[in-house]
């Protein structure tokens, strides 16, 4: 039922099968919580994503000639740790070979020196040539493969850096793209157009893994996605590739500085041009490329940066990227719920931290579309001031306000007008950018992966919304209106909703139904009850609930898959969200969370719950098993003992 302020209130069930005093899990999770806390006041959890980045690493540290071995052997053994038995590499834990991931890692071992005779080679070499050799591997890892001479450049689709002096009118400027894509892209341009070699200094080449030699293969460039749009960028490909070399010198050299002049702006110090890997190191050989000296302040910040991203250990490997600002946030979040206050030294720690962190000054790529709008907002990682993240936003906002509303009111409220600011016209906010919405541009030829753009998302979305409404807007305001009508335009036929930041559909339903509880939907409302009937169809017999990176295939939609203490956690939260949480189905999910395996802080969490780019690029968020389990065990345990009021966005 609901509360005359809107509020969800959820009844206790009148015979509570698990103990709702005070738990010894909850109090021993929070405590060890705690003691994972940084000095300064932040959290700080591993970030792994597949094989392919730090493969990737090692191919930098060749094509710079710059090999630390030990450092290498490392890398190469956690690649060969993370080899399947089919002889493949997936991109998540136990998911289905991926050529390029294995075209990567096989060339990785190779230049730290594996054997390609070696058992582990020959199978990952015999997988790759079923499924139909290297030169069928997506566009990016064909151009690491150009970089090294090992395709011709023909095999790489036509990407003329002169891109960069298009208006912005134009039907492709990298306004029209997401941040990550610009970039990862405008440097890559820099290497496209001057075409470096590796300086591979053991000469290290794979053509056994071509079915034919590879400068006499003609079908590198497909794309079959786009059944429409494809063949008529597939023939703009041929035309460029045509064109191209009749550029004018001088236009060139303009396009070059101008894509230096992005760039240099947005180097954000030691954390890296985008805080992102590929780009880190696409800048790296962008600057080689040109010419810049090895001591240049520059080129030794942006390695910095990249040195940063190592997990080392028995277990080296690179991460995509750091994720400071999100746990720190969530973790927040589940300490809140388990009883920790912010007058205690743990909580005003983390929010000073946070409040360091405001991206109060710098006018990023967002304001392209949006001039006028104060900036605010906090990124995903230390500092990438050109790239506020919106759902790290709007959960760092009801961490602050859970904590203390009259103490951080100014940041709250900078921060509720930027989230105001750019929405979508759709209703929905993207993760970085306002309407990022020029689909045509996933059928060209470079955008094999499909992820060149930031569209509104109703994960994103229902965060944003949640925020509002903890902050006090209401349910008429026009932006909570607009982006609570966008949550129910994408609610799917089942009852569920798409989750394209986690996995899947699991996390997108835990996320609309908070944002749905917040603005006040009632518990009897269709789109509630049907999540709610979804949520408890998914759920498996041992009371979890679990969904791997496969559900984003049609094939793997409505599979069965085994549970995770993160996505059960997702699941109670939803329930309760959705006036369940008295329900049968929330206490086996609450019995589930109190009975799974744990050390430490963490739940036992195999499988990955995160998501990169939806069948392309998956991660391990490491603190996931940590304060999320928590977190919903904390809430229920709280509604047991008849704290029935769910006052909060998340």
């Amino acid at each position: 039922m609901l509360r005359a302020d809107g509020r969800l209130w959820i009844d206790p069930p009148v015979s509570a099968p698990l103990d709702g005093g005070e738990s010894s899990i909850v109090a021993e999770a929070r405590a060890a919580l705690v003691a994972l806390q940084r000095p300064d006041g932040h959290w700080l959890f591993e970030l792994e994503a597949d094989v392919t980045i730090s493969a990737e690493y090692i191919f930098l540290q060749h094509y710079l000639d710059e090999i630390d071995p030990a450092e290498e052997g490392r890398i190469a053994a956690y690649i060969r740790g993370c080899q399947a038995s089919n002889g493949g590499w997936p991109l998540f834990e136990a998911g289905e070979p991926d050529l390029s991931a294995t075209v990567k890692a096989y060339y990785a071992l190779k230049l730290a020196g594996d054997d390609p005779d070696a058992p582990h080679m020959i199978r990952a070499r015999s997988l790759i040539l079923s499924l139909g050799g290297a030169a069928k591997a997506n566009v990016f890892t064909r151009i690491a493969l150009a970089l090294f001479g090992q395709v011709p450049w023909r095999a790489v689709p036509a990407m003329p850096v002169e891109l960069m002096l298009l208006p912005r009118r134009s039907p492709f400027h990298v306004e029209k793209i997401s941040y990550w894509s610009r970039t990862v892209i405008v440097p890559l341009l820099i290497l496209m157009a001057l075409r470096p070699q590796a300086r591979n200094p053991r000469g290290v080449h794979i053509r056994e893994l071509f079915l034919r030699p590879p400068e006499d293969e003609q079908a590198y460039i497909t794309h079959p996605a786009d059944a429409r749009l494809g063949p008529a960028f597939l023939h703009l490909d041929r035309l460029l590739r045509e064109v191209e070399p009749r550029f004018p010198r001088g236009m060139r050299q303009r396009a070059i500085q101008a894509a230096i002049d992005f760039i240099e702006p947005r180097l954000n110090g030691d954390n890296g041009l985008g805080a992102i890997f590929p780009a880190m190191a696409n800048v790296v050989m962008a600057f080689d490329a040109i010419g810049r000296p090895k001591d240049d302040p520059a080129v030794q910040t942006a390695k910095q940066a990249i040195r940063k991203l190592l997990v080392d250990g028995e277990r080296t490997y690179c991460q995509p990227c750091l994720s400071p600002v999100w746990d720190t946030a969530l973790a927040m979040h589940a300490l809140l719920e388990a009883g920790e206050t912010i007058e205690g030294a743990v909580l005003d720690r983390a929010a000073q931290w946070l409040l360091d962190r405001e991206i109060a000054e710098t006018r990023g790529d967002w304001t392209w579309k949006r001039p006028l709008l104060p900036p605010s907002g906090w990124a995903f990682q230390y500092r990438n001031d050109h790239y506020p993240d919106v759902d790290d936003t709007a959960v760092v906002a009801m961490a602050l306000h859970r904590a203390d509303p009259d103490r951080y009111r100014a940041c709250l409220e900078r921060a509720c007008a930027w989230i105001v600011g750019i929405q979508s016209r759709s209703g929905g906010w993207g993760a970085f950018d306002v309407d990022n919405t020029y689909h045509y541009l996933n059928a060209i030829p470079f955008a094999d992966h499909g992820a060149l753009l930031d569209p509104p998302t109703v994960d994103v979305t229902a965060r944003c919304v949640s925020m509002l409404a903890q902050l006090g807007l209401g349910r008429d305001h026009d932006a909570v209106r607009r982006g609570v009508a966008f949550i129910r335009r994408e609610q799917e036929p089942d009852g569920s909703w798409y989750g394209r930041w986690g996995v899947n559909y699991v996390y997108g339903t835990w996320s609309a139904l908070c944002a749905l509880n917040a603005v006040g939907e009632p518990p009897d409302s269709p789109a509630m009850r049907r999540a709610g009937n979804w949520l408890k169809a998914r759920q498996n017999p041992d009371g979890g609930w679990g969904e791997d990176c496969a559900s984003y295939a049609p094939a793997g939609r409505d599979r069965a898959y085994p549970s995770t203490p993160s996505q059960t956690a997702w699941a109670v939260l939803a329930l309760m969200a959705a006036g369940e949480g008295a329900g049968e189905a929330a206490r086996r999910g609450a019995a589930f969370l109190e009975s799974a395996p744990r050390q430490g802080a963490r739940w036992r969490e195999e499988p990955w719950t995160g998501t990169g780019f939806p069948r392309v690029f998956y991660l391990k968020y490491h603190g996931y098993a940590a304060y999320f389990p928590l977190w919903a065990l904390a809430r229920y345990k709280r509604l047991l003992r008849g704290e029935t009021r769910v006052p909060w966005g998340m």
